[in-house]
């Protein structure tokens, strides 16, 4: 729960995270995120199109939804972790424990992806802008003791890129997986060009 429900009293990382950090945790949050959100995914569009003909489950989207997920969760701590050690990493954050923080910052979008199949606009932009409010609240509050004794510059832009890259994630989610107007993947081409040239046309 701590993972994500911000406490200001107490940061996730140092309260939770640095008594025993591990990559166990992130790696399944990460890998039971990416089959969630996948299926979730094909889910919604099959209930959006009410399983017309020519839809097709999109199994790709497993493959992107890993390389999105696992490069994010590894690349994204390690820039940042990089920042810290060049500015002397005063909090003594390890690169381990800001995979943690990133890791299980995820855990929130577990449930609200198999919520997302609900066919809702309005409910999923709700949902992945709750979510994204708890998750980046987490990292933010874990990684003020890391910065706030740099330049203030320096602090802002961080925690500025921080955001905004959870920010990218949070709604590349929403508009790749679970937008049928984005994706169109999962009807079949073939079946649609075959429709379209029996289709009749008016004579002149």
């Amino acid at each position: 729960m701590a993972s994500f429900i911000p406490q200001p009293s107490k940061d996730f990382l140092n309260s939770q995270i640095r008594p025993n950090p591990d990559l166990y945790g992130p790696f399944w949050v990460c890998a039971t995120l990416v089959f969630t959100i996948a299926i979730s995914g094909d889910l919604a569009n099959f209930f959006t199109t009410k399983g017309g003909h020519g839809w097709h489950a999109n199994f790709y989207h497993v493959t992107v939804a890993a390389t999105i997920i696992f490069l994010y969760a590894w690349l994204t701590p390690g820039a940042v972790w990089g920042v810290l050690s060049w500015q002397g990493n005063p909090a003594g954050y390890t690169f381990l424990e800001m995979v943690c923080v990133y890791g299980y910052s995820l855990t929130i979008y577990i449930p609200i992806s198999l919520l997302l199949v609900i066919p809702s606009p309005a409910f999923r932009y709700t949902l992945m802008a709750i979510g994204l409010i708890l998750s980046v609240s987490v990292m933010l509050l874990s990684m003020w003791p890391a910065v706030k004794d740099f330049d203030i510059k320096i602090s802002v832009i961080t925690l500025a890129v921080i955001f905004i890259l959870h920010t990218l994630l949070t709604v590349g989610f929403l508009l790749y997986f679970f937008d049928e107007q984005f994706d169109a993947t999962h009807i079949d081409p073939h079946i649609t060009t075959t429709h379209a040239a029996l289709k009749p046309t008016k004579s002149s």
